[in-house]
């Protein structure tokens, strides 16, 4: 009998349009949307790469050739340099495949369009070249023994400090939006937890009314349906997470086993909070419903889903917020294992899940089965 409503579960689940359309079709439109707003932001302001530049050289000056140079050969150069006539300088600015076009003669000059942070670079660049060249010059006219070594000098990197990488993660800070989608996709599970709360109770659904006059033990039949219901959720977990990592190309870091099997634990405690909210109380169905819906949305925003800096925001306020916020609980879960090259992190989030879908399940039953009906 339990593989039975186990089985019969998950076809009802599945059949559900909620169902379908919380879990399936709106993290899928929202995802794309979250791609096209933040998909290149990361890559385009965060990140340094070279300054495509236009090069104009209206005069010969072997000076400006050795810094120029310098700036442009290496690992990490700053500068990625296309030497053109002024008309094709002009050119390539305006149609943005440059940003700004130097100038290299007598003097160095710049001639940029705007005033971002590539701009406000190369403006630095062209004062460091106009100093380099006064030194070199001067060194040539003083001692033209020790140009080469001033050269030299220059070009070379001076820094007492070592770079050390704070993660091996995607530090990319607009992750945050897609593991609170994939937090939202579960803890709207908590609709799918919710059915099986009210297929079971007399007063809610003529279903539940038959389940209470079978001779089949409640607990059999609650069980089946809440391990049912958690089947269908990490299925749509996994398309969520599968659809945002290899369909939209986004790097959600870390082990991807490890978040498939957050992600579905996530699932897994959806379903039982909504479980509860459906046991409490004899208010009818649609007002569960809608309690549970705004609950669970709330508890997104409460994470960061809506506002990006929520999160960080209860953090320093009202610490205790993000401790007890369920879909706070999920969305760490994958930052942790993201960010943090140990376990011990993402470890205690996992056990909090695990703590919580317990309690939620075993006071679901508790408040479910202790409910009697004098007629039905």
């Amino acid at each position: 009998m339990f593989w039975h409503n186990l089985k019969y579960e998950i076809r009802v689940t599945l059949r559900n349009k909620d169902f379908l359309m919380w879990l399936i079709l709106f993290p899928i439109i929202l995802g794309t949307l979250f791609k096209a707003a933040f998909g290149n932001i990361y890559e385009k302001n965060d990140l340094f790469s070279a300054i495509p530049t236009a090069v104009v050289k209206t005069a010969e000056n072997p000076i400006y050739d050795g810094v120029l140079a310098a700036l442009t050969e290496g690992d990490d150069p700053a500068l990625k340099v296309t030497f053109a006539t002024e008309e094709e300088a002009k050119k390539l600015l305006f149609e943005g495949k440059a940003d700004g076009i130097l100038f290299l003669g007598e003097k160095a000059e710049l001639n940029v369009s705007g005033s971002g942070m590539t701009q406000t670079i190369l403006k630095e660049i062209t004062a460091r070249i106009g100093v380099y060249e006064t030194v070199l010059a001067d060194a040539i006219a003083t001692d033209p023994m020790k140009a080469e070594a001033s050269m030299k000098a220059l070009s070379e990197e001076i820094n007492a400090c070592r770079e050390v990488p704070l993660t091996d993660g995607n530090p990319n800070v607009y992750l945050q939006f897609f593991y609170n989608l994939i937090a939202m996709v579960a803890i709207c599970g908590s609709m799918s937890g919710l059915h099986v709360a009210t297929n079971n109770q007399a007063n809610q659904s003529t279903l539940g009314a038959r389940r209470n006059c079978s001779p089949t033990p409640k607990r059999m039949t609650l069980s089946a349906a809440v391990i049912g219901s958690c089947i269908s959720q990490v299925a749509c977990m996994v398309i969520s997470v599968t659809f945002i990592r290899f369909i939209l190309r986004i790097n959600l870091g870390g082990n991807l086993l490890l978040l498939y099997a957050a992600a579905a634990l996530s699932g897994c405690l959806g379903v039982t909070f909504g479980f509860l909210v459906g046991s409490i109380g004899r208010l009818k169905h649609e007002a569960k419903s809608a309690i549970s819906l705004s609950v669970s949305l709330f508890l997104c925003f409460l994470s960061g889903l809506m506002v990006g800096n929520m999160k960080a925001l209860l953090a320093e306020k009202a610490p205790w917020v993000n401790k007890i916020n369920p879909v706070a609980i999920m969305s760490d879960s994958y930052y942790c294992l993201n960010m943090y090259s140990d376990y011990r992190r993402f470890t205690e989030k996992i056990i909090a899940m695990c703590i919580l879908i317990v309690v939620f399940t075993a006071l679901g039953i508790l408040f479910t089965r202790r409910k009697r009906y004098a007629s039905i």
